[in-house]
């Protein structure tokens, strides 16, 4: 868990608070004005009202130049981005003709396969003009073509399951299928991180729900006794299952998750895993097959496995895998496979040629080369980073490390001053983190070349220090070391 600075909690508090202030300031003053001024909706209640309407008109357009920036390009290493300019003190933004060369440190493009590839494109191209840039179905209708089978077959084959199923949105793979699974008289213990989809898909299924700390087994260990212990709500009769769900790696913490100890928990107490692969699955392991690879976990110890192919794989679109029974089940029941759009054939295509690559079936070692990368340049950058002083969230070999920022004046000084330096960063604030607990999360590529990297290690070094966020003691470097070393020969005498 982080822990924050006594005086960097106490000045951001204070930050937010005058931000507050100053916001329900201008509120009582806009409420007299518009008292003069007849409404077109007089007896209607505000569509929009509450504090989610306040952050947003008074703290989130002040930074939104910082979100959403268009781009003219592939995501590439490098991309292009669009310049905007605002009139009204941001609260509408309007593009320009003009563009930024941007080093990008900010797409999930971590083996590089959204970029034009040698292999996949041509095949993209010919899946386009056999099959059409949609289905215009569902899988149930007339949307499943060959290309969905034989990619199916692939997936389940990449991540080491009898079946998979796949669907169009990553995030509805979460938000729908956990409502399927599991419902009424059911447990859901969820890890106190976990992605908005989960969260969301864990509230829609009515299943009583129950978090444990963060990448915690020992707190996972105690709610399970106590809920097996308590039995159901008002009832107290046996839950008809539970199911623990975690993430591989957690996409604003950039940890890994400890699932060898959670999965033996599971097992003790009878307990279903669900894992989210969506930021490991091809980014980690020796051959790109994810967290159970990595950790050295059996695949037929996690009993759903999910995963995404926008971060790893340059495509679209969400699996779950499992169980021939569990697969069947999904394609008879789940909303998101009967009733929503089948993925689209060239994006398909993509995930199929861009597993090739990376199993080395396309003939070359380009995927194994990728995966070494990929993990070269994630240790490298963070390695660095600390070096320099910032606060670096996350594990080895993740290629996602967030830098806190902490104070909300931070957050815009950081975006806007690298983007002028032609470096693209995303930055991540309430609600998406706590509170206090801003950050700037930076997303490393195998496509990035070692040259970028010190570039764009030169200029957060820059901003850093421009900003304020170095908040430990950098370490100095090699050459600074030598010459401490040597400083005290010049004080001394020698004698004959």
């Amino acid at each position: 868990m982080i822990t924050i600075p006594y005086l960097t909690a106490l000045t951001t508090y204070f930050s937010y608070g005058l931000l507050f202030a100053f916001g329900q300031f201008r509120d009582f003053f806009r409420k007299i004005f518009d008292w003069w001024h007849a409404s077109n909706l007089e007896g209607y209640a505000p569509i929009c009202l509450g504090l989610e309407d306040f952050y947003t008109r008074r703290l989130y357009l002040r930074i939104q130049d910082c979100f959403g920036r268009p781009i003219a390009s592939a995501p590439d290493a490098w991309f292009d981005v669009v310049e905007r300019y605002s009139n009204d003190n941001n609260k509408t933004l309007k593009r320009t003709d003009k563009i930024s060369r941007c080093l990008n440190l900010g797409s999930y493009n971590y083996l590089g396969f959204a970029a034009a590839d040698e292999y996949c494109t041509p095949r993209v191209i010919d899946s386009l003009c056999r099959f059409s840039a949609s289905t215009c179905s569902t899988r149930v209708e007339g949307g499943t073509t060959t290309l969905h089978k034989e990619l199916e077959e692939c997936v389940a084959n990449f991540v080491g399951k009898p079946a998979a199923v796949v669907f169009g949105m990553g995030y509805v793979t979460n938000s729908a299928i956990l409502p399927v699974i599991i419902g009424k008289g059911g447990l859901i213990i969820s890890d106190s991180l976990n992605h908005n989809s989960i969260v969301n898909g864990a509230r829609g299924s009515g299943a009583t729900i129950r978090v444990f700390q963060h990448n915690t087994p020992s707190h996972l260990e105690k709610v399970l006794r106590e809920q097996i212990a308590d039995g159901q709500p008002r009832t107290h009769r046996p839950w008809k299952k539970i199911i623990v769900v975690v993430e591989g790696i957690y996409s604003m913490e950039g940890e890994l998750c400890k699932l060898p100890e959670i999965v033996a928990i599971c097992k003790k107490y009878k307990a279903y895993v669900y894992l989210d692969e969506a930021h490991s699955i091809g980014a980690v392991g020796k051959t790109g097959r994810g967290v159970c690879e990595l950790l050295g976990v059996d695949t037929a110890d996690v009993d759903i496995m999910m995963g995404t192919f926008t971060k790893s794989f340059g495509s679209c679109g969400g699996y779950i895998a499992g169980s021939k029974e569990l697969v069947q089940y999904l394609k008879y029941t789940c909303p998101a496979h009967l009733y929503a759009t089948s993925i689209s054939p060239p994006a398909a295509q993509q995930i199929i040629s861009s597993i090739k690559v990376i199993l080395g079936e396309d003939g070359s070692s380009r995927g194994a080369q990728k995966l070494a990368r990929i993990r070269e340049n994630s240790n490298f950058f963070r390695s660095e980073l600390q070096k320099m002083g910032f606060e670096v969230l996350g594990d080895n070999d993740s290629p996602v490390m967030p830098i806190m920022l902490y104070n909300p004046a931070k957050i815009p000084a950081f975006s806007r001053e690298c983007l002028k330096q032609n470096v693209a960063v995303v930055t991540v604030a309430f609600p998406a983190t706590p509170l206090l607990l801003a950050r700037a999360r930076i997303c490393i590529s195998a496509s990035h070349t070692k040259e970028d990297l010190l570039k764009a290690l030169e200029v957060i070094s820059q901003v850093g220090d421009m900003v304020g966020i170095k908040y430990f003691p950098a370490e100095p470097n090699k050459q600074q070391q030598d010459q401490q070393q040597q400083q005290p020969g010049k004080d001394t005498i020698k004698l004959d």
